[in-house]
């Protein structure tokens, strides 16, 4: 039996599940090349990156390169250039905007992933009702061979459902790590930017301070 007879004989719930099946495999293909297009910051910047805001080339160094942690990087150096004070939420912001866009088209495989299995079993529920009403039709007297195109359904669309559902649940699972650890590799990037950069100067700091004093003697 091939796949346009299996396709036949699984009826509408089969066509929809091979739908879901291309429509995930797109998806999968579509990020895992956008993974490998990713590139990550050179070893050498990398191993700099806490004392980069000092540098008086830092702008040079960074500008050119691609990526998301290399964005992050330049969206701190721009808002220091023209001032900033507070760049961690910065690196915040550029972080979260980075991330979505790793994140695109993956709540909608975990989408396909979850709801193929539930149409499985809606195409076997649909295939032992048509069973069913062939034998209400045949008064009592079963045919086999009569039953057996609601039985095919049923059983068909379960197995297709699971085929097509543990491989994008795996699928999805793999490209949610390798997500997280660039979304975490573009916090340390921030962080270690950041790590000899003062949110505040010295008299900010002890400004919160002296308005506590003058609110506890006032009135004396």
């Amino acid at each position: 039996m091939n796949l346009i007879d299996l396709l036949h004989k699984g009826g509408p719930i089969v066509w929809v599940l091979a739908a879901y099946s291309s429509i995930g495999l797109a998806i999968v293909i579509e990020r895992y090349f956008l993974l490998i297009r990713q590139r990550r910051l050179p070893q050498e910047l990398a191993h700099q990156l806490n004392q980069l805001l000092e540098q008086p080339d830092a702008w040079h160094q960074i500008a050119k390169l691609k990526g998301p942690e290399a964005n992050v990087i330049r969206a701190i150096l721009a808002a220091d250039r023209q001032g900033v004070r507070d760049l961690k939420s910065v690196g915040d912001r550029v972080t979260a905007q980075e991330r979505q866009r790793l994140d695109f088209g993956l709540p909608t495989l975990g989408i396909l992933g979850s709801t193929a299995p539930l149409l499985g079993l809606l195409g076997t529920i649909t295939g032992m009702i048509k069973a069913f009403m062939v034998i209400e039709a045949a008064g009592g007297k079963v045919d086999a061979q009569a039953l057996a195109g609601g039985i095919w359904e049923a059983m068909v669309t379960t197995g297709v459902g699971l085929a097509v559902a543990i491989p994008l649940v795996i699928l999805l699972h793999f490209l949610e790590g390798s997500m997280e650890r660039r979304g975490a590799s573009m916090q340390r990037c921030a962080a270690l930017l950041l790590e000899r950069r003062t949110s505040s100067d010295p008299q900010e700091r002890a400004a919160p301070v002296q308005m506590q004093w003058e609110r506890l003697t006032d009135g004396l």
